[in-house]
This record gives structure tokens, sequence and C-alpha cells, in this order.
């Protein structure tokens, strides 16, 4: 075995002792091994990643942002109309005020459900989001968690900043605590299902604007079409509209919706969520069986 050459000496530098690389059984160098632990990466490291790229992106600034502006600028500018006008809520509650700004704050959660996986395949990220994550059910997951979670977070923190505001300006009575629980949590639950629900539809349609176009058409329309509905004959399918329409059941988590009948209380919520496990059901299922 032949020694290796000296190396050359330079002033001021260090050189490290040379190391004889690991032998086979055949005598020849066998292979490299790194001295880096390997592990295999788990759910929770899909959700790290996730978490870096939603946060680190300028459309979930803008769209939470604008959301927040919305929830409370349209709240607090009701209850100062309705303060100045000297007007009678009639024994509406005070927090139902907050349903104007949730409803126009939902489209941006919609966008930004949408945005959070149809923007990659628009830009071709995904390919390097699945070289990264090979399991798409686990990638899948990961978004939703993050996003849920994020949607959660950011509409029940405002909505309880906007009930306490507007309480204090119209200087009503303090709301039950079920109430105040359904009007905070329970609707930051169904602004986030819905868009996990628009996540779900991003999915499936892989382009962003039409499947923002449809998520609006869906919150929209079916209330729309109901306000034309003028023969009797479509009585019934007017109705149902009225009750099961997105806007009618947002309201009825304030106990402030269009109709008499319907969804009422939590009810709302259960509606969103068993439509919304459908749909990603077969977001699972469309990603698994499509190319990218």
């Amino acid at each position: 075995m032949t020694t290796p050459p000296p190396l050359p000496q330079t002033p001021g530098a260090v050189h490290q002792p040379y190391q004889q690389p690991q032998q086979g059984w055949d005598g020849r160098p066998g292979p490299y091994a790194s001295p880096i632990p390997v592990r295999t990466p788990g759910l929770g490291d899909a959700i790290a990643s996730e978490w870096t790229k939603i946060r680190s992106v300028r459309s979930t600034m803008w769209t939470l942002g604008v959301m927040v502006v919305l929830l409370i600028g349209i709240g607090l500018l009701t209850a100062l109309a309705v303060s100045v006008s000297d007007s009678d809520l009639d024994g509406t509650p005070v927090l139902s005020l907050g349903f104007f700004g949730v409803l126009l704050g939902s489209i941006c959660v919609i966008t930004l459900g949408v945005l959070t996986i149809a923007s990659e395949y628009g830009t071709g990220l995904i390919r390097t989001t699945l070289t990264a994550c090979p399991s798409r059910s686990r990638m899948l997951t990961a978004k939703s968690v993050v996003f849920f979670l994020l949607a959660f977070t950011i509409t029940t923190v405002t909505t309880g900043i906007v009930g306490v505001l507007q309480t204090a300006i119209l200087d009503g009575a303090t709301p039950d605590t079920a109430f105040w629980v359904r009007s905070t949590v329970g609707v930051g639950l169904y602004v986030a299902t819905l868009g996990l629900l628009a996540l779900a539809l991003g999915t499936l349609i892989r382009h962003s604007a039409g499947a923002i176009t449809i998520m609006i058409a869906l919150v929209l329309l079916p209330l729309v079409l109901a306000m034309f509905m003028f023969s009797p004959s479509l009585a019934d399918v007017q109705q149902a509209l009225f009750e099961y329409s997105i806007p009618n059941q947002l309201g009825a988590m304030y106990d402030a919706s269009v109709t008499s009948s319907g969804p009422t209380g939590w009810e709302p919520l259960w509606v969103i969520l068993g439509v919304t496990a459908v749909a990603m059901a077969g977001a699972f299922v469309s990603l698994d069986r499509r190319d990218v």
C-alpha cells in the first residue's frame, strides 16, 4: 500500500490528518458512510414545511390582512351607524352585527384556501413539493392542517375583538356564554371549514381563478337564484335554497337567519363539515390518481 504524498505547506493553513477510507472484504474502498443521522420524515416535518411556505408568501398577508380589516371595519361601522341613528335592535343580539363583515371576509379565506395548493400547480412548485414529500396524502394533510388552524385562529380572535367593541359601543347587555362561543369559536370553525372546502376544490380544479370563481358562485348563487324564483311551482326549491345557502347558514350562527326554518344553532357547522368531508375525500383520491 502506497503512502499518500505529503500535502504542500501553506503559511497559516491548518491541514487535517489523512484518513484512510473504509475498505470492503476485497480490499477496495467501501461505500461512503455519512456521519449525519438519517431519519424518515413524517407528518410533523410536512407541517413545518407547509407552515414555512404559507407564512412566507405575500398572498397570505394580503388575504388575511384584508379579512381582518373587513371584519373590524365593517363591524365597527355597523355598530356606529346603529348607535348614531338611535335605532332599536328589536331584540336582535348585538354580536349579530358582525355577520356582515364575516360574510365579506369569508371571501378572503376562500381565496387563500384555493391559492394554498392551486398556485403551486400554476407555478410548477408542486413538482418540488412532491419531490420533497413523495407521500401525496401526507402533503395534502399537512396543507389542510396548517391552513385550517391559521384561518380558524385569525377568524376567532378577530370576531372576538369585534364582538367586544360592538358591545361597548352600543352599551348592550352582555350575551350569554353559549352565544359568545358560537359567534366567535363557532363562526371561526365555520369560516375555516369553508376555506378548507375551497382548498379541496383547488386540489380538484388545479386552477386558481377557476376554483375561486366556483367557490364564490357556491356562496352567492343559491341566494341570488332563490330571490328570482317567483313561480309557485318552485316554492319548495326556493325555500331550500334560502335555508341552505351559505349566507343564511352563517347568519344562523349569529341567530340572524333570513328564514324562520332551516338549520339553527350549531347545525350549519355540521352541514358544512359534511360537505367539506366529501370534497376532501374526493381531493385525496384525485391527488393520488392523477399526474402532476
